[in-house]
């Protein structure tokens, strides 16, 4: 590894610690040269995932719109902030262990509307109400008769 101050390419690892939940290494090298401390970072290297648009775009996955999105529909509910992380990793890993390099919005949003499902009825809802883009009353009104039903 390259050191930051000085350039010399040869360091040894002083600490290594697992960070993010074990899905990167932090390590503290010290130069061979200079003798001075810096820090790097290890992830696993993955496959680049694309999100494909309604609209026929191809964006990055980015689970944090995910997280975003879940967020909004949980706003004023009692739904706790680890659940809610729970849920996004949830999601995130059966999107990753489906391996494929495309994944449209309308597979995410069923994820979510799953998770949510089980999370929170009116969180379900909200996400729902967006997702779905409900148009007037009386769709919105078959999707909570539905719901009931389910119950």
């Amino acid at each position: 590894m390259k050191c930051i101050y000085c350039g010399h390419i040869e360091s040894k690892v002083v600490d290594s610690r697992p960070t993010d939940e074990g899905s990167s290494i932090r390590r503290r090298r010290e130069c061979l040269l200079c003798k001075k401390r810096f820090t790097t970072y290890e992830k696993i290297d993955s496959l680049p995932l694309l999100v494909v648009k309604k609209n026929g775009d191809r964006v990055s996955f980015d689970a944090d719109k995910i997280k975003f999105g879940i967020i909004k529909a949980c706003e004023k509910r009692p739904v706790p902030m680890h659940d809610i992380e729970a849920l996004v990793a949830g999601i995130e890993k059966a999107i990753f262990n489906s391996l494929r390099q495309e994944i449209t919005t309308r597979e995410i949003g069923g994820l979510v509307m799953k998770g949510l499902k089980e999370l929170d009825d009116v969180a379900y809802v909200r996400f729902a109400s967006v997702y779905k883009e409900f148009k007037d009353v009386d769709t919105f009104m078959k999707e909570l008769q539905r719901l009931l039903e389910e119950k």
